[in-house]
């Protein structure tokens, strides 16, 4: 690494505090009794009952979502033997990626052990603290000696990623490359040159895939692994061939799959010739591979090349398998991570590469999605979808082997729990979901033609929340959705309507729409150009006049001027004054806090307070949460008689008249609304129990200056804004909505169509 590189590395793990792992409390120590509780002498339950039964430590103690990274620093990345202190940077790191990946807790420990049976008494004897053991970056032979012995004696999972997690990823790149190049496993032959740890592990894997191995060919740095070698330890004996080639080249005619996990140069370019048609490469060694990919493609077009750097396509990467895998050993109660588990997190990483990218993926590509081909055969490390397909295979396959001892019973279920560690949307919008489900609805998105519209709309379609209808080009979505690799049968489940070619649809749409906006200053010729040129008219029509459901708009252009298209379309409710904007925000944490009116209403009277509350908590109830609505001032309970604070005492006097089941207060503060002892200390017979999650504010500069600094506080994510009161189900998008944004509010408005009838 060039030095500035280094001296960011160094300043990165150095400030602003040394390392990167800490330890939180998850439950609550603010009072005497909570110290009670967590400590002396409410501790002795949770410890009396865990003697009387092993099994409980599972439900009162973290050990059901903590792993142990413990190496000895004798194999430490591309390092070497550096120790065990040295590797502690390294460790800190593993443990950061189970957390940020899956959830899951994890404490790095480093044993300055290196006799690998003092090392394995100490690893052994750690196990009534963890669920399971990661063992990283031992140095072969011991490594095997380590790892099996461990798993003998240990009743939780032991798994050594430099082994495993490797021949994973390998086992999908495999899976998807012999797939594109029209070959299958049981009959390619395959050389490896490295006959390490991880490049047995990997044949291993690979032959319970299918592999046959009598077709494998081994070379270290001895050459080539036969039968009349006496060096060999056991576990490379067993790959021994009978065979009079002595060198790598020699070996290399007709190989499928060229498998390198060795050293750099190693695989000359020269003899790329030797090859079958349509080879394999995965030059995995780092950070120089065996040979670079651009040789590879100018000797072998027809080549598929892997490598385990970022810098190129194709990356086996172990942080693609680690989490998942162990997340779903965790979950169901794994005793071991065995075969079937391996070939389950295999499978469903290569099944996951054959679809569209998500947008998070495409993001990192700088726009461009990769589409599954010879430089898209495993997905990216960050593709957020990975924990939903690997844990739950891993744990299904656990389950079907009879290791795991606490099986999980609703798959359907565990998934939806896991969408936590993706979405932090996932449990808010689990009730709209489920509704959207029971019914689903034609929904028309004006901005057919976005990428995030169309992902979202893939989404839409493998929910079963809606019947898509995508107002734009056909051409033009046709090639972008063919670009995305997005699966969704255009012209049968997604229908496409263009304003400017669909004249049965819209010319009708037209003529309503001339009437609508004609005495409001829009001539006849004006009106039919805005339905040919302004998606959200179209939209709104198709809507209007009855082609759909429910509508999405915007997301693209001035979020104002769109708005007021659809009002003078769709209209507000009869039984409403006027229209009301709800925003949300889900913070870091999952808490959920909802604010009105962030867009429309500038400055509020008491009337039009009480009713966008009275609307706001409906909205908030669809999202099967029971509203504590605060309403905010610079006065708390009465201190002040300024005219904003005069309005909100109106207004509570308004709202509990309407609904007295209602938990509202105010006028009051905003940390009197969020902190109980504070609102408290002001009135301690206020209706409002514990923190506020519907704050209705005085006016719009105070809404939605307050919605933007919590949203930023919180580095939290946002939902709407949802328009309360209109006729029928219409929202507008900000620009900023991503593709899990449109496909929220698309529940919404699905779930609103269902529950208007």
């Amino acid at each position: 690494m060039d030095e500035d590189f280094r001296r960011a590395a160094l300043d990165y793990h150095r400030l602003p505090r040394p390392g990167k792992l800490a330890v939180e409390p998850t439950k609550r120590m603010a009072t005497q009794r909570d110290l009670g509780l967590a400590y002396s002498p409410g501790v002795a339950a949770a410890c009396e009952a865990i003697a009387a039964d092993p099994a409980r430590a599972y439900d009162y103690t973290t050990r059901g979502n903590m792993v142990a990274v413990i190496t000895n620093g004798t194999a430490v990345l591309g390092l070497g033997a550096i120790g065990a202190l040295a590797s502690k940077p390294v460790m800190e790191g593993k443990a950061v990626l189970f957390k940020k990946f899956a959830g899951i807790d994890s404490i790095d420990i480093e044993v300055e052990e290196r006799d690998p049976a003092k090392f394995i008494e100490v690893v052994a004897a750690l196990e009534p603290s963890f669920g399971a053991i990661n063992l990283e970056d031992i140095k072969a032979p011991e490594c095997f000696v380590i790892e099996r012995t461990l798993r003998e004696r240990m009743k939780i999972p032991v798994f050594h990623d430099d082994q495993h997690g490797t021949a994973i990823i390998v086992a999908a790149a495999v899976r998807n490359g012999l797939l594109l190049q029209g070959k299958r496993l049981d009959e390619v032959k395959l050389v490896n040159t490295g006959g390490g740890a991880a490049a047995l592990a990997c044949l291993d894997l690979l032959v319970s895939m299918g592999l046959r191995r009598e077709n494998v060919t081994v070379c270290d740095i001895g050459g080539v692994v036969h039968a009349g070698r006496t060096d060999l330890d056991p576990y490379k004996a067993r790959y021994a061939r009978e065979t009079e080639a002595r060198t790598l080249e020699e070996v290399l005619p007709g190989a499928d799959v060229f498998l390198g996990l060795s050293a750099p140069r190693v695989l000359k370019p020269e003899w790329l010739k030797h090859l079958a048609p349509k080879p394999l490469v995965l030059a995995l060694a780092n950070p120089e591979p065996e040979i670079l990919p651009e040789a590879v493609r100018a000797a072998r077009p027809d080549a598929i090349v892997a490598t385990g750097r970022t810098d190129y396509p194709n990356q086996v990467n172990n942080v693609l398998c680690f989490p998942f895998i162990f997340r779903g050993a965790l979950d169901c109660g794994a005793t071991t991570i065995n075969e079937e588990m391996k070939i389950a997190a295999a499978d469903a990483i290569a099944a996951l590469a054959r679809v569209e990218a998500s947008e998070v993926v495409a993001a990192a590509y700088g726009g461009a999605a990769p589409v599954f081909g010879p430089d898209y055969i495993i997905p990216k490390p960050f593709d957020p979808r990975l924990i939903l397909e690997i844990a739950p295979a891993v744990a299904r396959a656990a389950m079907e082997s009879g290791v795991a001892t606490r099986p999980i019973a609703d798959f359907a279920a565990y998934r939806r729990d896991l969408e936590r560690n993706v979405f932090r949307s996932g449990n808010l919008m689990r009730p709209v979901f489920e509704a959207a489900r029971k019914r689903p609805r034609r929904v028309a998105y004006a901005e057919g033609e976005d990428e995030r519209t169309l992902r979202a709309v893939q989404s839409v379609v493998d929910e079963g929340i809606a019947e898509p209808i995508l107002v734009g080009r056909r051409a033009v979505i046709e090639e972008k959705a063919k670009a995305l690799g997005l699966r969704m049968a255009l012209g049968e489940s997604v229908r496409i309507l263009d304003p400017a070619a669909d004249a049965e649809v819209f010319g009708p749409l037209t003529d309503l729409y001339r009437i609508k906006v004609g005495r409001r200053g829009t001539p006849p010729d004006a009106a039919a150009k805005r339905v040919a040129t302004r998606p959200a008219v179209a939209a709104s029509l198709l809507l209007e006049g009855g082609h759909a459901d429910a509508a999405i708009c915007g997301g693209l252009g001035d979020w104002m001027g769109q708005w007021r298209h659809v009002l003078d379309i769709i209209g507000k409710r009869e039984d409403v004054g006027r229209v009301y904007a709800l925003s949300g925000v889900v913070t870091r944490g999952g808490e959920h806090l909802f604010v009105v009116d962030t867009h429309l209403c500038v400055e509020p009277t008491a009337e039009q307070i009480a009713e966008m509350t009275l609307l706001a908590a409906e909205q908030v109830r669809a999202f099967g949460i029971t509203p504590k609505v605060a309403l905010l001032s610079h006065s708390s309970f009465g201190a002040s008689h300024a005219p904003s604070a005069r309005r909100m005492r109106q207004a509570l006097g308004l709202i509990r008249r309407a609904d007295p089941a209602l938990e509202v207060d105010g006028e009051m503060h905003a940390d009197a609304a969020l902190i109980p002892a504070i609102r408290n200390r002001a009135v301690p017979d206020s209706r409002l129990e514990g923190a506020a999650n519907l704050l209705v504010m005085p006016g719009i500069d105070a809404a939605n200056i307050a919605f933007n600094l919590a949203k930023a506080a919180t580095d939290g994510l946002q939902l709407g804004p949802l328009l309360l009161g209109m006729n029928k189900p219409i929202h507008v998008l900000v620009p900023s909505v991503t593709a899990r944004g449109i496909l929220n509010v698309t529940a919404l408005a699905v779930a609103q169509a269902n529950a208007a009838g």
